[in-house]
């Protein structure tokens, strides 16, 4: 919710939009999610985890930070890769400072011409380079060079965001270089999503670790029915796949992949709402949800 608040705020309160993009695997989401310290982009080893734009909302008393985790850049082959795309694009021209994050494994040249327009931005741009805990000192060194050589007005901050390793460096970096600026969004605010979005795609992570091949990109996930009682969330929701074949692998033996799928499914809404949640999963055919766009608006990719 955008801040129409009439609250007296410090002369010199900063706050801004910092976006975060990247190629797939060099731990966007992870990144995101220790800077914010909640669990908002789901993580998996898989490429495309991450399908919306998110933002992690991080409030001080004289700034107000507002990250956006995004898809990771691709050539799109259909429509719904043509949407995460669009969500990149619209995240470089929206924002007050880029963070493009890296990793000491992916080659320099991957999705290259995302790299050059870093050179073109008015906004500050940080290179993260991400995952140092797999490396060693000499090759950090010659990667931040490397990458201070292709993006000269970059600051480059090397970190493992799954150790939580110089995120203080990171903070700082982007606190001094925010734009000075009421906050944007109410201080007790934490992210733009609502609880629905968050139990959907916590049913799409437990899809992406417990199945394989074309199987967690085939699917999509719709809740149906969130309902708040006294003392739980009774929650409905359906998995789109594209074929009647990938339905029998969703479900399994005896609904026994599914029954697994969802258990574990559960288990983390009821960590990440704080409350018992009772969750009801069906599966439906649905051939044509990555091209359609009326199907790819009710999952919230266009507008």
């Amino acid at each position: 919710m955008y801040n129409m608040d009439t609250v007296q705020e410090p002369k010199n309160h900063r706050a801004g939009f910092v976006n975060i993009i990247g190629n797939p695997n060099v731990g966007k989401s992870t990144l995101m999610n220790a800077l914010v310290g909640e669990k908002l982009s789901i993580v998996t080893a898989k490429a495309q985890t991450t399908r919306h734009r998110i933002m992690g909302i991080v409030n001080g008393e004289n700034y107000q930070i507002v990250y956006s985790d995004t898809p990771g850049i691709l050539k799109p082959n259909y429509r719904l890769q043509e949407n995460m795309m669009d969500f990149v694009d619209t995240a470089i021209g929206d924002a007050d400072i880029i963070l493009y994050v890296t990793d000491v494994i992916e080659k320099a040249d991957k999705n290259s011409e995302y790299v050059n327009r870093l050179k073109d931005l008015d906004c500050p741009v940080i290179i993260v380079v991400n995952k140092i805990d797999v490396s060693d000192q000499g090759k950090v060194l010659k990667l931040m060079s490397e990458w201070q050589e292709r993006v000269p007005g970059a600051l480059v901050i090397p970190v493992s965001a799954k150790e939580r390793f110089n995120l203080e460096s990171v903070l700082n970096a982007v606190i001094s270089r925010l734009p000075v600026s009421p906050a944007w969004f109410d201080k007790d605010a934490f992210t733009d999503k609502n609880l629905r979005f968050f139990a959907s795609e916590i049913i799409r992570e437990k899809i992406l670790e417990n199945y394989s091949q074309e199987i967690p990109y085939c699917c999509e996930v719709a809740i149906e029915a969130f309902k708040e009682e006294e003392e739980r969330y009774e929650i409905s929701a359906v998995i789109y796949v594209m074929r009647d074949s990938q339905k029998g692998i969703l479900i399994g033996r005896g609904g026994s992949a599914l029954k697994k799928t969802g258990s574990a499914a559960r288990i983390e809404m009821e960590d990440f709402f704080q409350k018992k949640v009772f969750l009801n999963i069906f599966v439906k055919v649905d051939p044509d949800w990555r091209e359609n766009r009326r199907e790819l608006r009710k999952f919230g990719y266009e507008e």
